[in-house]
């Protein structure tokens, strides 16, 4: 059985965005600014004076800590970009791949490129604006950002989504900021 190469173009960019929206879901799950009630059951340590390192709150823990979880998704966006990439140089190896196969994963490989460069950049201007652990994350629809609570302020949102938009055609509806 012989697979086509524009079918393992489309199961690859498939395979991409599956990664995309997956992490896009692990990371949106929080709104941006919660309501400041209690939460049931939370609790509060007054005169706390110990302390721990990171290593030992995520081993005693068993959670992942928040600037943990950001270089996470940092390196899986990164290899779920690298081998959507991979996947489109693929098929521009194959000697038999079709004229409009290859077309069509340069265009692709070109697409995928300049998101990772646009994210790149946003994330560059957020670290300048006082935002050095954001994430960005573009799709066809809008652009996800993800920062660290402790980074948040009352005009944060402004600063984030006039970032994004500075480098993308996104619109300010469409700029989602997720908190961790």
């Amino acid at each position: 059985m012989k697979i086509k190469k524009q079918h393992v173009l489309a199961g690859a960019l498939v395979l991409a965005l599956g990664a995309a929206v997956y992490l896009n879901w692990q990371f949106s799950g929080t709104p941006l600014i919660s309501p400041t009630s209690k939460e049931l059951g939370s609790a509060t340590y007054v005169n706390n004076d110990a302390t721990a390192t990171v290593d030992e709150v995520q081993t005693t823990s068993g959670e992942m800590t928040p600037e943990a979880r950001l270089a996470q998704a940092r390196t899986d966006r990164t290899q779920a970009q690298d081998s959507a990439l991979e996947a489109a140089r693929n098929i521009l190896s194959l000697s038999d791949s079709s004229d409009d196969a290859k077309e069509e994963a340069v265009k692709a490989a070109n697409t995928i490129e300049q998101r990772i460069l646009t994210q790149s950049n946003i994330e560059g201007i957020l670290t300048a604006k006082g935002f050095p652990s954001a994430i960005c994350y573009l799709s066809d629809s809008g652009c996800s950002v993800t920062v660290l609570k402790s980074e948040l302020h009352d005009n944060s949102p402004i600063i984030i989504k006039e970032a994004v938009i500075s480098q993308t055609e996104a619109e300010f509806n469409n700029i989602v900021i997720v908190d961790v």
